[in-house]
């Protein structure tokens, strides 16, 4: 693989926006193995994000070794943190990809401060990672090693199958810090999956990712999430789905209506548009204006029909927002965190760009 890119040490015209004058840029790079997509390569002052205690989310601390994502769902609610960054929340988020290549190093020096409480590390809170630049980049490696080596337990919500690389090392550290591992499933149809999230690795593909995780001994969580309505809220959708993460070895299944927050709204609405312009009223009824979640009734008969399948097929399950806060949430190394790149408070997804 041929990698090129500019070295940036002063402003660049022809930057994008909001990269121009980027201190901490080290390099821009294109390469023909990922047609349209750009990585700049930066060096972040910091790898630990702390979350705001006033967040819903059930953990304390975050890392996150990228910033955009190429598997590029359409639904994704980290979209609007790259319009921190003055990138748009469309197609930029899919194409320019931030990679924190000092990640690592800076890491490993937050965990060694006497500070440093051990509590339970979430990743794959806000993008994925084990997106398909980790495969060039080998950042999780490090990552993973830098917490095992302090003591530290860790979570990771994932799409993509490039976590089998890493079980090895994943089961490794399981032998000294607690690790759990999540797969996020939204889409079991490969025609929808391809039109939905046409970057990620198919369903098919997850799934044997979960059986792998589970012969290394793992209890694997899948994230049911999110599930669109009038697309895969079907009682058949919904029982083919679980059928299949009961099969593939998953014990736990975390499930969710979608979530639609500034920047991923308009962005799916303008997919409904173009590939399902029939729903857009109805998602217009169920979404209106500023609304972020589905309504309460919608999410009452979602779970009248998912919980009675949850027991057919012998699946311990959940939906998302009866997860319990309190003291478990500093201190439960487990999954149980946000949706598949569906859901998160505005506070969280701002948290520590570089």
């Amino acid at each position: 693989m041929r990698w090129q890119g500019q070295q940036l040490g002063q402003t660049d015209a022809a930057a994008l926006p909001g990269l121009e004058k980027l201190n901490s840029l080290v390099r821009s790079v294109t390469t023909p193995d990922f047609a349209d997509v750009t990585f700049h390569e930066v060096l972040c002052k910091s790898a630990l994000n702390h979350v705001p205690s006033s967040s819903a989310m059930p953990f304390n601390w975050t890392v996150n070794p990228y910033r955009g994502c190429s598997h590029a769902c359409s639904y994704c609610f980290a979209r609007g943190t790259h319009e921190y960054l003055e990138l748009n929340a469309g197609r930029d988020f899919d194409t320019q990809v931030i990679v924190k290549i000092n990640v690592e190093e800076v890491l490993r020096r937050e965990l060694a401060r006497g500070a440093w409480q051990h509590e339970s590390v979430a990743l794959g809170t806000n993008t994925d990672p084990y997106q398909r630049a980790e495969g060039r980049y080998r950042l999780m490696p490090g990552i993973v090693g830098a917490l095992t080596e302090s003591g530290t337990p860790f979570s990771i919500l994932t799409k993509g199958t490039l976590l089998r690389r890493d079980l090895p090392l994943l089961r490794d550290a399981a032998a000294s810090v607690p690790v759990s591992l999540a797969m996020s499933i939204a889409v079991f149809d490969d025609e929808l999956q391809k039109l939905v999230e046409p970057g990620t690795p198919s369903a098919s593909a997850r799934l044997e990712t979960v059986r792998a995780a589970t012969e290394a001994g793992f209890r694997v969580t899948v994230f049911l999430m999110p599930i669109l309505p009038h697309l895969t809220d079907s009682v058949a959708a919904i029982d083919h789905a679980l059928g299949r993460i009961r099969e593939a070895g998953a014990v736990r299944v975390i499930y969710g209506a979608l979530h639609l927050r500034p920047g991923a709204k308009q962005w799916y609405f303008t997919w409904l548009q173009q590939h399902r312009p029939d729903l857009v009223p109805a998602y217009r009824g169920l979404y209106p204006g500023a609304s972020a979640n589905a309504p309460k009734p919608y999410r009452a008969w979602l779970a009248k029909r998912v919980r009675p399948l949850l027991r057919v097929h012998r699946l311990d399950g959940r939906e998302e927002d009866e997860n319990p806060r309190g003291p478990a949430r500093a201190s439960s190394p487990g999954p149980v965190i946000t949706t598949s790149r569906g859901r998160a408070t505005a506070s969280e997804s701002a948290i520590a760009l570089f």
